[in-house]
């Protein structure tokens, strides 16, 4: 397994989907901290099989690295249920995934990672952690507001004042394209993570376990699918590096 240098810390809270992302990022954070724990948030989200794979896609990566095994700590899963009621987007209720008239897609949550930061940083805090690691990423992604570096700027430093405590918040996928986290997670562990990567983690928007591509589950035609798709041809092809 090729390893960057690990940086000694006070240790992480990663906000993990079991989706390919969050994945990439909780091999990221194990890499470089002593103590990882996982946080993960059930909104009413229609594929809501994404929270049945963690326990599946944290089993896998304990199991490629006894260093992974010793650092990974408790996950725990927060019931958001009546945010997810609030929004009224096609990931939390039957409705068509489309572009709309704000230029947002349908599938916007509005406020969604500011609430999961929220939450998480309240569970840090708690548990002694001083660093949110998520998945968040403003080049090829879905046009979230809540995903991009700035609106992470001020939640990290509304979360900092209002704790009265450090509490960064990492973004290891920020400037990277889909292709480039196919990358970086075989960066990180080699063939086989990003083969737990394509076989355990869920992405499609639909909640799809059924239809199984190279790169992964899905219905093949929601916007996630599509990203996650480009990304694996694009990298498979050589055309990326992390």
């Amino acid at each position: 397994m090729n390893r960057p240098s690990h940086r000694p810390s006070g240790g992480a809270l990663v906000l993990f989907s079991a989706g390919q992302d969050s994945t990439t990022c909780l091999a990221w954070a194990l890499e470089r901290f002593d103590r990882v724990e996982t946080v993960g948030f059930a909104y009413g989200q229609r594929h809501a099989v994404e929270l049945t794979q963690r326990p599946v896609v944290l089993a896998g990566l304990r199991g490629l690295s006894p260093v992974w095994d010793a650092r990974l700590g408790a996950d725990t899963v927060v019931d958001l249920a009546a945010f997810g009621a609030l929004s009224d987007s096609a990931l939390t209720a039957d409705r068509a995934i489309e572009m709309q008239a704000n230029d947002l897609p349908s599938t916007f949550v509005p406020g969604r990672n500011l609430v999961f930061l929220t939450f998480a940083a309240a569970l840090a805090y708690r548990r002694g952690l001083e660093t949110l690691v998520g998945g968040m990423c403003e080049t090829d992604f879905s046009g979230y507001p809540d995903c991009r570096r700035a609106t992470l700027d001020a939640m990290q430093q509304a979360l900092t004042l209002g704790l009265d405590a450090p509490m960064a918040v990492e973004t290891p996928l920020m400037a990277l394209s889909k292709a480039q986290t196919w990358a970086l997670a075989d960066t990180l562990g080699g063939p086989a993570l990003t083969a737990l990567i394509a076989e355990a983690t869920h992405t499609c928007y639909r909640g799809d376990r059924v239809a199984r591509h190279a790169w992964g589950y899905g219905c093949g035609a929601c916007p996630a699918c599509d990203l996650r798709a480009g990304g694996w041809t694009a990298w498979t092809a050589g055309g990326a590096r992390a």
